[in-house]
């Protein structure tokens, strides 16, 4: 079963429009760029900067003035296979035909060319179809942020100069000239991204020639958390990395949850209080801070740690009292099941055997996938037994004359934390080594091929039970037709000497 990846689309906010225009489609900053594509004249460009300029100035809004927003759309490597300019334009003209804006794209390969992707520049706001231009019916003053004011002292300074930033617009010349539309404000919302990035990927997986390359959108809403792409020159590099660390902490922690049988709505819950809801609430306060970030997912873990615990500690009990009881095993339960339901007629025609579907077919295979996670997990939770209890073992050597018990026992905590992350990355590595990209996406086929086994073990007992009335019925008739045949043998028998009884007394 090939790895489906998640596509990857990001977007960004520019905020110098002309330079990153410069950037994305100049040979001479591009080692590997293959096409560029416009669908206006770079004019519109310009003349967009400037009125997204003008209209932030006007607003007094802190911060820095959004000119643009740009997609960078990472491609399948055998689309290099396509024309590019074709394969460019075909990527671009979709985007527009989708929300009616001016686009203009680029198409290029990273350094190594591992990453074929392309840059889509894309504007917020539409030409309008009437532009609008103001003319000065007397002279216009505006002071340094460019409102507008009545009288011309008010643009003065004690020397009665014009003020740094200040202007006058003479009577007669254009003092207000608009051509463009308010921006769209659906490029802000958050559904927005999430639209684009199913469209692109659903047309992405159109065109490659090899399913193994078909690609899915990152389920944000579901219990993994996604890793962040350090680009070329990012100067978070580092703390990007970190960030990753700590995310992929919280994925292999979940992968540990489902394989202990905590119910996916829990590990929800938690991502969404502990993570989720609590940084929305930090950001709205006090902005992005990373090392919170950290914090909150560590929290987060430790939450899913107890929970796993819980539940492990349950399935341990249940499984002791299975064994006390003597239940039997699952398949002699299934059968036993299926002969308590089955009810029928000995005289009814015996069906075809029960066929095995796919699904039950590779079941089998799927159970030795999954006994692997659990024994893997049941292996962690006895080395976290063991840290826990030299972490006690720790808190009990306090005083200057245990000193080197403690270094020590320091030391054997430390090799057990090392042990069990490593222990962890290779629970999720085992199921990816099959082609399945998480845990979540193995248990979800392993529970349906695991229902399809199920109801083919008992049908088949069903139709050995059948099949075995049948036989009986069989042998019963045959043992009956054989004792009539010898009776009426008998009876002929006696017939016959009482025949040649009576002949011998004439």
């Amino acid at each position: 079963m090939p790895i489906v990846r998640n596509s990857f689309i990001q977007m960004s906010k520019l905020t110098n429009l002309k330079g990153r225009i410069n950037y994305i489609s100049s040979h001479a900053r591009q080692e590997n760029l293959y096409a560029v594509y416009e669908t206006t004249d770079r004019k519109f460009w310009t003349e967009l900067a400037k009125c997204n300029q003008e209209e932030f100035k006007k607003s007094g809004t802190e911060g820095t003035c959004i000119e643009a927003r740009e997609l960078i759309i990472a491609l399948p490597e055998s689309f290099v296979d396509y024309e590019p300019d074709k394969l460019l334009r075909f990527f671009t003209k979709h985007f527009k035909q989708n929300y009616g804006v001016e686009c203009i794209a680029a198409l290029h390969h990273n350094k190594r060319k591992t990453n074929y992707h392309i840059h889509l520049i894309f504007s917020e706001r539409k030409l309008l179809d009437d532009p609008v231009v103001k003319i000065a019916t007397r002279n216009m003053f505006y002071n340094e942020n460019g409102k507008h004011v009545r009288t011309k002292k008010e643009i003065l300074d004690e020397d009665g100069q014009l003020r740094s930033g200040c202007k006058i617009i003479p009577k007669g010349e254009v003092y207000e000239r608009n051509i463009f539309t308010i921006k769209d404000s659906r490029f802000k919302s958050d559904s927005f991204l999430d639209e684009v990035k199913h469209s692109y990927t659903d047309l992405i997986n159109i065109y490659v020639r090899d399913d193994k390359e078909k690609l899915k959108v990152f389920d944000k809403n579901g219990v993994y958390l996604p890793m962040k792409k350090i680009g070329k020159n990012n100067p978070k590099a580092e703390q990007i990395e970190a960030d990753n660390r700590v995310r992929t902490m919280w994925n292999q922690t979940v992968d540990r949850a489902l394989v202990s049988g905590v119910p996916e709505e829990q590990i929800l819950e938690v991502k969404q209080s502990e993570i989720e809801q609590t940084a929305k609430a930090s950001i709205q306060k006090s902005g992005r801070n990373p090392a919170l970030f950290k914090s909150l997912i560590m929290t987060a873990i430790y939450a899913l740690e107890l929970l796993i615990s819980k539940v492990f500690k349950t399935a341990l009990e249940k499984a002791d009292k299975v064994t006390e009881g003597g239940v039997k095993s699952e398949s002699e339960q299934m059968k036993v099941w299926a002969v308590n339901e089955l009810v029928m007629a000995k005289s009814e025609p015996i069906p075809e055997m029960p066929k095995k579907s796919k699904p039950a077919s590779n079941y089998p295979r799927l159970a030795d996938i999954y006994s692997k996670l659990e024994k893997q997990n049941k292996a962690i939770c006895q080395r976290e037994q063991q840290l826990a209890s030299v972490e006690k073992e720790i808190a009990g050597t306090k005083g200057i004359f245990k000193g080197k018990q403690r270094k020590e026992l320091q030391e054997q905590a430390e090799q057990l934390m090392i042990q069990i992350a490593n222990m962890k990355q290779y629970l999720s590595s085992i199921v990816q080594s099959y082609g399945y990209n998480n845990v979540k996406e193995f248990l979800a086929e392993y529970h349906t091929c695991k229902t399809e086994y199920c109801d083919y073990q008992s049908a088949v007992a069903r139709w050995e039970q059948q099949a075995g009335n049948k036989a009986e019925s069989d042998s019963l008739k045959a043992r009956l037709q054989r004792k009539a045949q010898e009776v009426k043998e008998r009876e002929n028998n006696r017939q016959s000497q009482h025949y040649r009884s009576d002949r011998g007394g004439r």
